[in-house]
């Protein structure tokens, strides 16, 4: 059985996808690109506030969930500049002090809405 997960701390979803779902205690959280919850709005700056904000958004769908980035087992990040990896890893890096998950990273063509960068996640209970 599926449950879906939604929090207004995070950018509604903008397509037919929930912003997460939980199924035999894993969490699959949608990719997150770095709106601003509040607004719908691409947040202002470069590849340090958008990985922040993803982060953010992330973080807000794992407290929905009761979790933490503690319970994070795999990410994949989408660049659409792996020039601007560097810079995103050490961002990411802060919110995953201890046992990081297993991760990918791959540059895009593009991301929705133009983004620079996409994080999508799993957790476990």
């Amino acid at each position: 059985m599926k449950k879906v997960i939604s929090t207004e701390n995070a950018p509604k979803a903008v397509g037919p996808y929930s912003q997460a779902i939980e199924a035999n205690g894993f969490i699959y959280i949608s990719g997150q690109v770095p709106l601003v919850p509040a607004t719908g709005q691409i947040v202002e700056g470069g590849i340090e506030e958008q990985t922040v904000q993803v982060m953010e958004n992330i973080k807000a769908i794992l407290e929905a969930a009761g979790l933490t980035f503690d319970n994070v087992v795999k990410t994949t990040c989408l660049l659409s500049d792996i020039g601007n990896f560097q810079i995103m890893n050490g961002i990411y890096a802060k919110y995953f002090t201890e046992n990081p998950p297993a991760r990918a990273a791959y540059e895009v063509a593009k991301l929705p809405l133009g983004v620079m960068v996409e994080i999508e996640t799993i957790a476990v209970r």
